[in-house]
C-alpha cells in the first residue's frame, strides 16, 4: 500500500501537537523524502520502503529479481496498465450535486491532457517489447454510499466499501480499472488520513480478481493546510479542488505502479511521489485562485509528474 503525505510543513511536528500547528506557514518546496522515522523535514509519512517490505510479507507485491534503469525511477518488472484507464467514483458520505460534478468533470475530461501524458513515460516489458501506458481515462461510473460503514473507516473498510460496490451491482468486477473511493469532509479514515497522509492506492484480490483501489480523502474538516486546501480555489470548493490534485497523484502511481511492483525509485517512491506538492508555475484566476492547468472548460491545480524521460527524469506538467 502506498501513502501519500501531507504538505510538508515548516516546522518539525509530533502527533500529539498536530492540531496546533495545522494552520501554521507550509513549506511547499515539494519535499516528499521518505525517512525510516516517518518524518523528514517536517512531513509525515509512513515509511514507503517499510510498506513495500510489509506488502511483499503479504504476498501483494511479488519480488522481480530484473531492475531496468530508468531516469530516475526504476522499473521492477511488474505490469503497467497500458490500456484505457477505466474509472469508477464511489462518492462515500454527504456530497453535493455541485462537488460531484466538480469531481466527474476532472475525471471525465483528464484522459488526452498534456499533463495525463506524463503517464507515457512508463511501461512495461516483454522481452525488448516496450507496453507504455496510453493517455486515455474514461468515467464508467459513479454512486453514493450514505455512511453504510459509519463516518470512521479502516484500510480493511475502504476495500469493503469496492467489495460491497462490486457485489451490489454498481460497479463491475474489473482488473483493468481504478476504483476510487471518495469520502466527505465529516468521515475519518483511521490509520492516519490527515495526520499522516491525503489519500493512497493498493491493491487486492475481490472475488478472486485483482482489483486495484484508492482512497482520497476530503480534508476540509480534518487537516485542510496539510492537504492542500485553499480557498478561493479553481472551482470555488476548497476541498474538493484539493481532492483533485490527490486522485491525479494517486492514479497516476496506480497506471505506473499498479501491483507495487513496477515503477519507483531506490527510496520506494512512485512518480507522484518524487513531484509530491511541486506545482511549478502558478497562474491567477478571476476569482483571484491559484492554477496551473486547464481543461474541460476548468481550471485546476494539479501536483506535477514525474517523466521518465531524458537522463536524469524530471517533474512536469506535460510530456
Amino acid at each position: 500500500m502506498r501513502r501519500f503525505a501531507l504538505v510538508p510543513f515548516a516546522v518539525a511536528l509530533s502527533f500529539a501537537s498536530l492540531t496546533a500547528v495545522q494552520a501554521a506557514p507550509l513549506n511547499n518546496d515539494g519535499d516528499h523524502v521518505y525517512r525510516p522515522t516517518g518524518r523528514g523535514h517536517g512531513e509525515i509519512d509512513e515509511d514507503a520502503t517499510q510498506l513495500r517490505r510489509n506488502d511483499i510479507a503479504a504476498g501483494r507485491a511479488p519480488v522481480r529479481s530484473a531492475t531496468v534503469t530508468g531516469a530516475g525511477i526504476n522499473y521492477h518488472g511488474g505490469p503497467v496498465m497500458n490500456s484505457l484507464t477505466k474509472v469508477y467514483l464511489l462518492y462515500y458520505g454527504s456530497w453535493t450535486a455541485t462537488q460531484m460534478g466538480i469531481l466527474g468533470s476532472f475525471m471525465q475530461t483528464l484522459g488526452g491532457t498534456p499533463i495525463y501524458n506524463t503517464n507515457t513515460s512508463y511501461y512495461s516489458l516483454a522481452g525488448a517489447v516496450k507496453s507504455p501506458v496510453v493517455n486515455s481515462v474514461t468515467l464508467m461510473g459513479s454512486h453514493v454510499d450514505n455512511y453504510s460503514l459509519g463516518k470512521t473507516l479502516s484500510d480493511a473498510g475502504i476495500k469493503t466499501l469496492v467489495a460491497n460496490a462490486i457485489t451490489a451491482g454498481w460497479f463491475p468486477k474489473d482488473s483493468n480499472a481504478v476504483y476510487f473511493v471518495l469520502t466527505a469532509p465529516d468521515v475519518k479514515e483511521s490509520s492516519g488520513f490527515g495526520s499522516s497522509y491525503c489519500g493512497w492506492h493498493t491493491h487486492g484480490s475481490i472475488g478472486g480478481t485483482d482489483i486495484k483501489y484508492s482512497f482520497v480523502g476530503n480534508a476540509a474538516m480534518i487537516a485542510p493546510a496539510g492537504c492542500g486546501v485553499v480557498n478561493p480555489s479553481p472551482n470555488g470548493d476548497g476541498g474538493v479542488d484539493a481532492m483533485t490534485s490527490v486522485i491525479f497523484h494517486e492514479l497516476s502511481e496506480t497506471v505506473s505502479d499498479p501491483d507495487l511492483n513496477a515503477w519507483y525509485d531506490s527510496t520506494g517512491n512512485e512518480n507522484g511521489d518524487k513531484c509530491a506538492w511541486k506545482f511549478g508555475t502558478l497562474l491567477t484566476a478571476a476569482n483571484g485562485s491559484k492554477y496551473n492547468v486547464s481543461f474541460g472548460g476548468r481550471n485546476w491545480k494539479l501536483q506535477q509528474n514525474w517523466v521518465n524521460s531524458g537522463t536524469t527524469g524530471y517533474c512536469a506538467l506535460a510530456f
